[in-house]
């Protein structure tokens, strides 16, 4: 006999049926019902529904619907519908126009490609969520003047109505657009909100004479001397250029590129570990990726040359930047046996990558599956609707370009390759914008400010100074010129021309205009030598931070063995990379000095944005425990710690990428009990490389006695041991935390 589904009946005129694995309506369901919950079940066709026709309420979101049923339209009474996540691919016309008194309207994750034209007549519309579909165009929703909140974030836009956004008609306070491939507006447009869209199209309006620009931000990645450099370089000289071991990239470098119908922005990534743990502070969204791979040394019968060379740098893609088009780029041809070798290598290459991007999403897909068949899947929405995010990432991998660096014509042939690609992908790269008249005016008094020297070398400047400056060189008023700035300067952050981090408030109101000088200073303190370079520290630098030779030994040995770098030491190394950069005759050097630097009173540019992204922990100060702190409930709001700790500016900071060994932890927390707590957090398909030790500085943050090591971490509240550590077993990576039962006289110790 068919089990009947629980009916939880809240009134009268309220049925929640929601996770029931409903796989059809119930017959026996009252039909005056006003408020019906149908949500996760496993509903493909809501045959029946039409019977229910004094709904005001209904939601048919999380089951596996593929039609809109034509029967929706006797709904008449209907005013909040939600019908997200299902798999509904298209809308019959006729339907919307019978929605008389229908104001909520929630779409999303479907597979829609297109809108009925008659969505339009259904008026009454004031929110519509249409994100996370394959929308190529929202024409038929001009008209809905009610309109107050429009969600189309994720689709496959590459223009937005102009309609839509007219003040004299237009109801609208929130339009949320990111995540498509738009060209009119620019992406960067729509993050800015209504207000900037209206700017956009008003100045559009107000100058006809647009131009279609053509910008791509090119990274090259790649294990260390995989020859990205030489790659990079010969591009842009268009014939083959030698790199020295000595000149390999530090950090990061950045050039440019012009072609008749491309400007690029070059951005060269160093290869090495300790680089690329602070990559994330750089690295911005819709790039294409070069990914160079040392064919010579690449081993087919060799898993891990595939994992370190290849997959590593996919993986990590995937995470920072899954909007991107990879291509993949074999170097060191001449250093192969034949040509035979190559193309094997090539063959090899080509299907692992293909496999293992199958793998992943196969591994995603079942992961998800195993959440909505749990017992109670309420319980993991959240996760179900991550995983949705990462099975729509669109990270695209091209087949593999074997070059060989020594020869012009193949040089040659790569750049027509690369343009090839960015025309054919262009969607994904966002790499054409059409931009007003006026919004290239105003790029262009940005580059003639730095050619004029108006802008100090350096390049860093206010932001309010920077709206002054270009007003001189613009026909544009004040108002007009901080109507589109914001925008303007978001889009530039994005190809690479400047760096503005607008959501660092104690940074947002400064644009680094010479990008190159921020990452030097960068570079002075995140690098494989630092040990060498703290060694090589002169006595006048010491002088000038109040510091003997004797700290400066000290400083060495807590880096090498403490991953552990003094504030003071940082302050030392950037001002001696600054004194490089800046010409001695500026007479803003010290003030310039403290900014960037800091004191020993105030944190500077570079520590703030250390912190920041999480690179580094800093000592804390004065951080009692906090009785007041608020409950931590897991799920039912977002939990800030309450700590009042601060940060020491005349201390130091910790650096995991430093350590080279867990020898500290191992000797604080000794072996293994039996009566140890251990809890296994399994992440899958992998652990994201640098997860641990961005957790790691997170969690330091909230325990004020802690030993960490390589790739373990001790905690310690009171007489409590908690040990974090990463780990693999039997190929599934997780995190251990084990806990430790205090024992009498173990606090004193501690």
């Amino acid at each position: 006999m068919k089990k009947m589904a629980m009916l939880n009946v809240n009134s009268w005129e309220e049925h929640d049926l929601s996770g029931q694995n409903l796989k059809s309506l119930p017959r026996d369901l009252l039909t005056y019902v006003k408020s019906l919950d149908l949500q996760r079940n496993k509903l493909k066709r809501v045959i029946g529904i039409s019977r229910f026709t004094h709904l005001t309420e209904l939601n048919l979101s999380r089951n596996k619907i593929m039609e809109f049923s034509q029967e929706m339209q006797y709904l008449q009474r209907l005013e909040i519908l939600y019908m997200n996540q299902n798999n509904i691919r298209s809308i019959p016309e006729g339907i919307f126009p019978h929605f008389t008194v229908l104001k909520f309207v929630k779409l999303s994750s479907n597979r829609l490609v297109k809108l009925p034209p008659d969505i339009n007549q259904c008026t009454s519309i004031t929110y519509l969520d249409l994100s996370r579909n394959c929308l190529q165009n929202i024409q038929p929703l001009i008209g809905l003047t009610k309109l107050k909140e429009l969600l189309v974030e994720k689709n496959h836009l590459t223009e937005l109505p102009p309609q839509l956004f007219q003040s004299s008609n237009c109801e609208l306070t929130v339009c949320k657009a990111t995540g498509n491939p738009l060209r009119c507006p620019p992406e960067e447009v729509c993050s800015g909100g209504v207000t900037d869209i209206q700017s956009y199209f008003h100045q559009m309006e107000k100058n006809p004479n647009t131009r279609s620009a053509w910008t791509v931000k090119t990274m090259f990645l790649g294990s260390s001397m995989a020859g990205k450099s030489t790659l990079c370089r010969s591009l842009r000289e268009g014939k083959p250029v030698v790199v020295a071991v000595k000149d390999r990239t530090e950090g990061i470098e950045i050039s440019q590129m012009y072609t008749e119908e491309v400007r690029f922005l070059f951005w060269d990534f160093a290869g090495q570990e300790e680089y690329y743990l602070t990559h994330h502070v750089f690295i911005t969204p819709r790039a294409l990726v070069i990914l160079a791979t040392d064919l010579a040394s690449y081993s087919i019968v060799d898993p891990q040359s595939f994992n370190d060379q290849l997959w590593f740098w996919i993986n990590n893609i995937q995470l920072r930047v899954p909007d991107s088009v990879v291509l993949l780029v074999g170097t060191h041809c001449d250093q192969c046996r034949d040509q035979e070798e190559v193309m094997e290598k090539k063959k090899d290459i080509e299907e692992k990558v293909k496999t293992m991007l199958e793998n992943r999403r196969m591994v995603l897909k079942q992961q998800k599956k195993n959440l909505e068949e749990n017992t109670d899947p309420s319980l993991f929405t959240d996760q179900v609707d991550e995983l949705d995010c990462l099975l729509e990432y669109n990270l695209k991998v091209l087949d593999l370009v074997t070059l060989d660096c020594t020869k012009t014509e193949d040089i040659a042939k790569l750049k027509c390759h690369i343009l090839m690609c960015i025309q054919s992908e262009s969607m994904l790269l966002c790499s054409e914008s059409i931009l007003p008249k006026s919004y290239e005016e105003v790029e262009q008094a940005i580059h003639k400010l730095v050619a004029l020297e108006q802008i100090p070398q350096h390049g860093i400047v206010l932001l309010d100074e920077l709206s002054d400056l270009i007003l001189n060189h613009v026909s544009l008023s004040r108002e007009s010129l901080h109507s589109i700035l914001r925008f303007l300067l978001r889009y530039l952050h994005r190809i690479g021309v400047i760096i503005w981090y607008e959501d660092i408030n104690v940074l947002s109101d400064r644009v680094f205009i010479q990008p190159s000088f921020l990452i030097s200073m960068f570079k002075s303190i995140v690098r494989h030598d630092l040990v060498q370079q703290l060694e090589e520290v002169s006595r006048d630098l010491l002088m000038q931070e109040g510091a003997l030779v004797k700290q400066k030994f000290i400083w060495v040995d807590d880096l090498r063995c403490r991953g552990t770098l003094h504030n003071a030491a940082m302050r030392i190394l950037v001002r001696r990379e600054l004194e490089k950069l800046v010409e001695d005759d500026d007479d803003d050097d010290d003030d310039l000095i403290r900014e960037v630097v800091g004191t020993k009173k105030e944190e500077g540019i570079i520590l703030t944005l250390l912190q920041y992204f999480e690179v580094c922990l800093p000592t804390l100060v004065g951080s009692p425990l906090n009785p007041q702190a608020a409950e931590f409930i897991p799920g039912v709001k977002q939990w800030e710690s309450a700590r009042v700790a601060k940060r020491d500016p005349d201390g130091a900071c910790l650096f995991p990428m430093y350590l080279k060994d867990d020898l500290i932890v191992s000797n604080k927390w000794g072996e293994n009990k039996q009566d140890d707590l251990s809890v296994h957090v399994y992440i899958l398909p992998e652990i994201p490389h640098g997860f641990f030790h961005r957790l790691i500085v997170k969690t330091c943050s909230l325990y004020a006695t802690h030993w960490v090591g390589k790739e373990q971490s001790l905690f310690c509240c009171g007489n409590k041991l908690a040990l974090v550590r990463q780990r693999t077993t039997d190929g599934d990576p997780f995190i251990e935390i084990r806990c430790r039962r205090p024992e009498k006289d173990e606090g004193k110790n501690l």
